[in-house]
């Protein structure tokens, strides 16, 4: 059995290296699909860690509790479980100015003494004071406040004295809600409530001045340390009450991240367009390599090789591909996903390579393999079922005769005749084809829709302009990754049909046929499918694509505008230029081989 498996691993690794480039493009296909899996898998986790340093230089608290009055509050800090606290604190709903620029904002009092659950923790300036205000940092950031800058408060003047950054409230604009008025994150809606405050900032004034602001409408706020801080979700569980807001420090974990699970969600569905595509170019690419092997399987046969070793040894060589690109996806995917996360100035420290997790690398290979096995079983079991006479003899296949397409084609001109035969021999390589080239315009479509939705929308999803950035180096991330690969796979079919059809093509040629038809017309035979996977891209393939992708971020897709007619014509064109551009590079190569040479070796 050992040497069985020996003989299987050197003869794959034989042929894999005497086929270089073509190795190179099965790694290139498969690792863009690992890396792009493994920054989805492991992106919530790199991002999570600068708000666990923040957590750690504030003494945050392990829940926030919020009450119309305080004395609910001082009920829960005599809970069992709970070890410290800080409050009640007074917060006050205000309109903030400054610059020019006007936005909501929750007014926290706290007492000018260092408290010891959620300090928040000053990177520039000083601590409260009367008629001094302290800005959260990403707010701050926002709005261009620095220490020193004058602002007001529902009309009344306060001068900037510090900037802070607190764990006990996800960054600016994606904060909880601390005021009974109640707050709303992102555009607001003809149907939104009034009196709601919309994306609000976060300040800290002394308990005197916030009272002083609304002393009629104030709401209370607690910071609770428990004696064990996983048990925080089971705490506000068991303790959530109708007039009490609690909230555990994993939930306001989950508000700062949120960022990267959108960023996550899109890097998971670019992922499997990534396993899509890669299974449509390997499959293309090992047909073509199996059909060339029809002397080796032969050969491998006759010395006494079983149909299931013939099997293993031409699955062993994408099986192998398939490892090393995981092992190189995996580590690609954990080293960028730091590059992929928002250095918020609302928290403290920055993200880093996440550690990897068995199930991620369990995931991973599982994909990786899939896909190899995907593109590769069907052509590996038909080689292996050809009888050792047929693939010795290494016959041409005879083309598929239809009736009606001969007569179709004898119309067209010499270039398009050929083409659509060319085309008609490989139904299934067509049909791929199409499938890469949907697969790919509905990335496209998706992505024109997003990015005409970061542009358009103020506060976009709740984002700051910072975040919003993020998420379109995501969305670049996505495009170069997808438009890559389609651009491989385009390359790919069309050198492995020009090497299908080298014969026919040399005989073509004897019979009158010019080099530059026979090349356009193996451009030709991949611009058709193009042609019809672009129209079946746009729809129905990239509007499903947008749809579930809302469905499973919930997100609402009325306030998205959907690309113009001019520009889903325009992709279409431009998608059909582009793969005749690719594909003219091969077909000419092909063409240039002398007529006598390829028919000499037939």
């Amino acid at each position: 059995m050992i040497g069985r498996l020996l003989l299987v691993c050197r003869l794959a690794v034989r042929d894999l290296r005497r086929r270089r480039t073509e190795t190179a493009l099965l790694l290139l296909a498969v690792m863009a699909a690992t890396t792009t899996l493994t920054l989805g898998l492991v992106l919530r986790d790199a991002a999570g860690d600068p708000y666990r340093s923040t957590r750690e230089a504030t003494h945050g608290p392990d829940v926030i509790a919020g009450a119309g009055r305080p004395a609910p509050l001082s009920d829960l800090q005599k809970l069992a479980g709970v070890t410290d606290h800080s409050g009640p604190y007074p917060v006050a709903a205000a309109k903030f100015q400054a610059s020019g620029r006007t936005s909501d904002v929750q007014a926290v009092g706290r007492d000018s003494a260092a408290a010891s659950v959620d300090q928040p923790a000053l990177t520039e300036g000083s601590w409260v004071s009367d008629d001094g205000v302290v800005v959260e940092a990403a707010f701050a950031g926002a709005f261009g406040v620095r220490v020193g800058d004058p602002v007001t408060l529902d009309g009344r003047s306060f001068e900037v004295v510090g900037v802070a950054v607190s764990a006990a409230m996800a960054p600016y604009p994606s904060g909880s809600c601390l005021v009974a008025q109640g707050c709303i994150n992102g555009p607001m809606s003809a149907d939104t409530p009034e009196g709601l405050l919309q994306n609000p900032g976060l300040v800290w004034l002394t308990q005197k001045d916030v009272r002083s602001l609304d002393p009629d409408h104030l709401t209370y706020v607690t910071n609770l340390k428990l004696a064990d801080p996983d048990d925080a979700q089971t705490f506000v569980d068991a303790h959530r009450s109708g007039g009490t807001r609690l909230q555990s420090w994993q939930s306001v974990l989950e508000d700062a991240t949120e960022l990267a699970k959108d960023s996550q969600i899109l890097l998971m569905i670019g992922a499997w367009l990534l396993g899509l595509l890669a299974v449509a170019g390997l499959s293309v690419l090992v047909g073509g390599r199996m059909a060339d092997q029809h002397r080796r399987v032969g050969l491998l046969k006759a010395v006494g090789g079983t149909p299931g070793l013939v099997a293993a040894v031409l699955l062993a060589e994408y099986v192998l591909v398939a490892v090393l690109a995981t092992a190189a996806g995996l580590t690609a995917g954990t080293l960028a996903a730091p590059l992929l996360t928002e250095s918020s100035a609302g928290l403290l420290g920055a993200a880093s390579p996440p550690p990897m997790t068995l199930s991620t690398i369990v995931l991973v290979t599982a994909v990786a393999l899939g896909v190899a096995v995907a593109a590769t079983i069907v052509p590996a079991v038909r080689a292996a079922r050809v009888s050792t006479v047929a693939a010795l003899a290494d016959s041409p296949r005879p083309p598929r005769r239809v009736g009606s397409l001969i007569a179709l084609s004898a119309r067209l001109p010499v270039p398009l005749l050929l083409a659509v035969r060319v085309a008609a021999r490989r139904p299934r390589r067509v049909a791929l084809g199409v499938l890469s080239i949907a697969i790919t315009v509905s990335g496209i479509y998706v992505l024109l829709v997003l990015n005409a939705f970061l542009t358009s929308q103020p506060l976009a999803g709740g984002y700051g302009d910072a975040q919003v950035e993020v998420l379109r180096r995501v969305l670049l991330a996505w495009t170069v990754l997808l438009l890559s690969l389609a651009a491989i796979n385009a390359v790919v079919i069309t050198w492995t049909t020009v090497l299908d059809n080298r014969h026919a093509s040399a005989l073509t040629r004897a019979l009158g046929a010019s080099p530059r038809q026979v090349s356009t017309a193996m451009a030709a035979a991949q611009v058709l499918p193009a042609l019809a996977g672009a129209v079946l891209g746009v729809f129905p393939g990239g509007f499903a694509l947008f749809a579930a992708i809302n469905t499973i971020t919930g997100g609402d897709s009325g306030r998205a505008t959907l690309p113009a007619p001019w520009q889903l014509l325009t992709l279409v064109l431009a998608t059909v230029l582009v793969v005749a551009a690719l594909t003219a590079v091969p077909a000419r190569l092909g063409a240039r081989r002398p007529v006598t040479e390829t028919l000499q070796g037939w």
